[in-house]
């Protein structure tokens, strides 16, 4: 029988992904106002690795200026007891130094989202007990990122990204990462590499 928690979380997690997806269909509203404007889809190959599906929109606002929203969203635990839930969001805007989509470009971000995560280790030492404990909560932050956007053909490119900036968690720590005994409710505050892309990029338009 599900405790009060999991049932709690099951609920948050259906009402987040009624939300990504919500932010999306009005991104997607907001593309026919900028018939004119030049827009993308992509997702990131490098996110797709931890199994959790993404995807990102970007358009063109002026021959050098482009905004950009990103997402991913992941419900599932792996095998023994392991688990990387959590959804995401990233608007960003981005300068680039040829034309929009193509070569060079330096971007501002932001992002934020929640998780439960539990029995894995993540790199550059966040939750540096996160491989014998559970942690669950949400974080917000920022950074900025510089990429490559390399054209593949009239509609299809790659696009290379990295980033550093910061970010604030706030969270609650249990004892293992399938159990519900609770230790403490901290924070933690991150700066360091927060942004790592190889996408698959498609024009729209």
């Amino acid at each position: 029988m599900k405790n009060t928690k999991e049932i709690s979380l099951n609920n948050s997690h259906h009402a987040n992904r009624w939300t990504l997806t919500s932010i999306f269909i009005l991104f997607l509203f907001a593309f026919t106002s900028l018939s004119a404007q030049k827009a993308v889809v992509k997702t990131n190959a490098l996110y797709w690795a931890t199994a959790t599906p993404n995807l990102g929109f970007e358009v063109g606002v002026a021959p050098k200026y482009s905004l950009a929203l990103n997402g991913g969203w992941q419900p599932w635990s792996y095998n023994n007891d392991k688990k990387l839930k959590h959804w995401m969001i990233s608007p960003a805007a981005r300068y680039w130094l040829c034309d929009v989509f193509n070569g060079m470009f330096f971007s501002l971000y932001a992002q934020g989202g929640q998780f439960n995560i539990g029995g894995i280790k993540l790199p550059f030492g966040v939750f540096s007990e996160l491989k014998t404990h559970r942690y669950q909560g949400w974080a917000v932050g920022g950074g900025a990122s510089f990429g490559y956007h390399l054209m593949l053909g009239p509609r299809w490119g790659m696009e290379f990204e990295l980033g550093v900036g910061y970010l604030y968690s706030n969270y609650k720590r249990y004892a293992c990462s399938s159990c519900g005994t609770y230790q403490e409710k901290t924070h933690n505050n991150y700066f360091g590499p927060s942004r790592a892309a190889i996408s698959l990029v498609y024009t729209l338009k």
